[in-house]
């Protein structure tokens, strides 16, 4: 059980090595900084089956995979901001277990659970569960699902000169996705 140091909210964070986590990643960050709230970011991986049917034998497993955990939320926060973001109070823990049910677990009523949201295809969605379902159907935190911006392609094709009509949307589409994201203010 995780006992926080003031018992107030905080924001959760749960990550794996995907483009939505490393973007649930950042807005977590920024919510925690603009929010002054303490940061947890959390990466759980599932025991293998035939570790958990072996019984106590899947120790040395269970430290392997808390050290590529560890490992991963080191990579994802040099990534996304050149290593601890600063000005924001966070905690990194790297845990085995179901993903989505950790996350439940993790976090408290008061907390804010940010999560990624990709596109994955039915059988990815058949052997691996989603997190985000999961959490949307059980968690008591506020829920937050931060997927890969739409427009990444977009950018990389101005960045490489193509400006053809057909591949630049207009400014509204712009303008739009500014006010849904609340820039327009």
């Amino acid at each position: 059980m995780i006992v926080r140091p003031e018992g107030g909210p905080r924001v959760v964070v749960g990550v794996d090595d995907s483009a939505g986590a490393r973007c649930a990643l950042s807005w977590a960050i920024g919510e925690a900084r603009l929010r002054r709230l303490p940061l947890l970011v959390a990466h759980a991986a599932p025991l293998p089956p035939h570790v958990s049917a072996a019984g106590q034998l899947g120790c040395g497993v269970t430290d392997a995979l808390r050290g590529s955990g560890a490992d991963l939320i080191a990579r994802l926060l040099s990534d996304v901001c050149d290593g601890p973001p600063e000005g924001v109070d966070m905690t990194a823990l790297a845990l085995v277990g179901e993903p989505g049910a950790t996350l439940v677990r993790l976090a408290g009523e008061d907390d804010i659970l940010v999560v990624g949201h990709g596109r994955r295809g039915p059988l990815s969605r058949l052997v691996r569960p989603s997190v985000r379902l999961h959490c949307a159907r059980r968690s008591r935190a506020t829920l937050v699902c931060v997927g890969p911006p739409a427009f990444d392609s977009l950018l990389e094709r101005l960045a490489a000169g193509d400006t053809s009509p057909e591949q630049v949307p207009d400014e509204s589409r712009f303008r739009r996705l500014g006010r849904r994201l609340g820039l327009d203010r």
